[in-house]
């Protein structure tokens, strides 16, 4: 999954905001996701956004302080984009196997944020010097994800 450079001319947003176009489907040439959380640059300047539908077309939006940085609409923006955070082809194969057999769970996980996705491999990582908990910590990553659950439960 690499970066996608592309130049796009921004619109209003609505409410103070701007509108950037994608014009690539995300499903197509980085995976199938239900949300597609991205990162990259836009005119040089470091962004994180969500690719959503506004209007009929994909893209993102970029909140009110970008007006202030002199981002007008209308203006022509080189963009350059790519998935945040871990994605399915990053995991280890245990991991990524339990999330292909459960397609819900799977999806749920897609779907999160990178601080969700990264925390919840962290908690099965720490299990090194315990192998036999791994397992139970994946199993249990699943049913949580399953019934919707962005982070575990605090004990």
């Amino acid at each position: 999954m690499g970066d996608e450079h592309y130049t796009a001319e921004s619109r209003p947003g609505g409410r103070g905001r701007l509108f950037v176009p994608v014009p690539f489907d995300p499903d197509r040439v980085w995976a199938p996701k239900p949300v597609h959380h991205v990162t990259g640059t836009l005119n040089g300047m470091g962004i994180r956004a969500v690719i959503i539908e506004h209007e009929g077309q994909r893209g993102f939006l970029l909140g009110p302080a970008w007006l202030r940085c002199g981002l007008e609409p209308g203006a022509q923006v080189s963009v350059v984009l790519a998935p945040e955070g871990p994605q399915r082809a990053d995991l280890a194969e245990d991991v990524a196997a339990a999330l292909e057999a459960n397609p819900a769970a799977g999806a749920f996980f897609d779907s999160l944020a990178q601080f969700y996705r990264r925390a919840y491999l962290r908690w099965i990582d720490a299990t090194k010097r315990r192998p036999e908990a791994r397992a139970q910590r994946i199993a249990e990553m699943v049913s949580l994800l399953e019934a919707g659950m962005k982070q575990r439960p605090r004990a």
